[in-house]
């Protein structure tokens, strides 16, 4: 399964982010949380199926696939007022009256022994009943970088104290092996360091067996500049 193919905003309006176009992986699955440009690229992987947006359940073989319908965080915390630009271009960006690609899906996937929880650009605060319907967490990733594009250190490990997962994986900062300054995201590695407990990755490439997660208590595991190109 890959989650959220990016890509450069096709109208130009938000600049030059991406290095190189998303590389053509070969996937079983390929899922987008929303229709923004750096998660909605679907035709780039090659995948032999496509779930967009997808609200309610999938099942197929060892995979359950939950999608939670909810909200894109609409206000942004960090130093870039990103956000403000959804009023200069005459839409809201809040709900209950927001942009319809200002929806967001998120997505818990089950297989292997192991729940993870692919929060995609969500807000901080989602609708009543959201934590309930999510339960328990094993691996949790989250759009926290040192800009605080998308979620603040502060909304991030609140996130993380409701749902108490056996592991973190940031999203969403800047890599420079993919991504431009431009793109105003920043490295996510002051935010791990503040954490009691993290790992420093060493390649784009991570396994999990879930005896060994079911040990593990909010580890942080970051890819830090390791990304797949090809």
């Amino acid at each position: 399964m890959l989650f959220d193919p990016w890509r450069d905003d096709p109208s130009g309006a938000w600049g030059l982010w991406f290095k190189n176009q998303f590389p053509e992986t070969r996937v079983d699955i390929t899922l987008s949380t929303h229709t923004h440009f750096d998660h909605d690229a679907i035709d780039r992987p090659n995948s032999t199926m496509v779930l967009d947006r997808m609200v309610g359940a999938f099942n197929f073989a060892d995979v359950k696939i939950t999608g939670y319908a909810d909200k894109h965080a609409c206000v942004a915390p960090g130093w870039y007022p990103w956000t403000d630009a959804l009023a200069e271009f005459g839409v809201q960006a809040c709900p209950p009256d927001n942009v319809g690609h200002m929806d967001m899906v998120v997505y818990l996937v089950e297989t292997g022994g192991i729940r993870t929880l692919i929060w995609g650009d969500n807000r901080h605060n989602p609708a009543p009943g959201f934590w309930d319907a999510i339960g328990e967490v094993d691996v949790l990733t989250l759009p926290v970088d040192g800009s605080q594009h998308i979620l603040s250190y502060d909304m991030g490990n609140t996130i993380i104290e409701k749902l108490k997962p056996k592991i973190v994986i940031p999203t969403h900062y800047l890599s420079e092996t993919t991504t431009y300054t431009l793109s105003t995201l920043q490295p996510a590695e002051d935010w791990v360091k503040t954490q009691k407990s993290y790992k420093m990755l060493d390649s784009a490439s991570l396994s999990l067996a879930a005896e060994d997660v079911k040990k593990m208590d909010r580890e942080f595991m970051y890819f830090g500049h390791h990304a797949q190109t090809a």
